[in-house]
């Protein structure tokens, strides 16, 4: 019963971790031309316009993420586990098994708030940069 436990959870951190790292690198607006752009333009722009949100926001899609993601899932093994040991220990159940219980709740609860957060915040001035670039040359941005 124990391992079944154990197994499951380790399979729910896989899955966050790979949700949080195929993240799509497209803005979050469509561009329609205005000005009578063939599609060929369309994808030069946007490809070109990608990049300039990219650099102007200091925002990679691709991977700001998966760092985000990264990030949370360590400092919330590392709090998770202090909690464990302390709740293990208090209560009679073992610092050591509280600590591997709180590290891996801990980890799956950051890798899931770290991911998102870093993600909404760059994402944000990603696609408003996006839009600027597209607009300014000359399609309708929604």
């Amino acid at each position: 019963m124990k391992r079944t436990g154990i197994w499951l959870v380790l399979i729910a951190f896989g899955v966050a971790v790979t949700g949080c790292a195929t993240t799509q690198a497209q803005p979050g607006y469509y561009a329609y031309p205005q000005r009578g752009q063939t599609p060929e333009q369309l994808s030069r722009d946007q490809y070109e316009c990608q990049a300039w949100a990219q650099q102007q926001s200091r925002f990679d899609p691709a991977t700001d993420t998966t760092r985000g993601a990264a990030t949370g899932g360590v400092l919330g093994a590392l709090g998770g586990a202090a909690a464990g040991a302390a709740i293990g220990a208090a209560t009679g159940g073992g610092a050591g098994r509280g600590a591997a219980i709180g590290a891996t709740t801990g980890g799956i609860g950051g890798v899931v708030l770290g991911g998102s957060g870093a993600h909404a915040q760059g994402k944000d001035g990603y696609d408003r940069a996006y839009a600027a670039c597209m607009t300014g040359r000359g399609y309708v941005v929604r």
